[in-house]
């Protein structure tokens, strides 16, 4: 029996840890795969196809799965899974994926710049190891080079 006292938040019988029920369990991997995390994103991977050696180091770090790969091929992005961590863009060795701010995106996207993979060819996207990301005036400087 459990000593009487502060018990969980203060009141109450104390507990042992084996009478605390279980709370915040994956009970099954993969289960995020149900839910989609795109609101929580503030920067967005993009991938120069141009640039990619299909190394799929990217797929391979990605802790989300959220990176497509077919027959040895990087294929883009499922940004309904993605968070945005950056972690493809470090791994990549020739930096051809950039992370670019959400917002940016989504006007890009209006453009056309980009697939809905998040697929380019057309802007001439480089690697700032400073910033990590571009900014809108980035961007812009891309877009008339075209």
């Amino acid at each position: 029996m459990a000593k009487k006292g502060g018990g969980f938040l203060g009141g109450g019988e104390e507990k042992s840890y084996t009478e605390i029920p279980i709370g915040g369990a994956i009970t099954e991997p993969g289960n995020s795969r149900e839910y989609n995390v795109s609101g929580w994103r503030i920067f967005r991977p993009v991938v120069d196809k141009k640039r990619c050696i299909n190394c799929l180091f990217c797929w391979i770090t990605c802790p989300d799965a959220a990176i497509h790969a077919k027959d040895g091929n990087q294929e883009g992005f499922d940004y309904d899974h993605c968070k945005g961590c950056g972690i493809c863009s470090e791994t990549c060795p020739v930096k051809c994926i950039v992370m670019i701010k959400e917002d940016d995106a989504l006007v890009l996207n209006k453009n056309h710049d980009f697939d809905e993979q998040g697929r380019t060819e057309s802007l001439e996207l480089k690697y700032d190891g400073d910033r990590g990301a571009f900014s809108v005036e980035d961007l812009e400087k891309c877009k008339r080079k075209k």
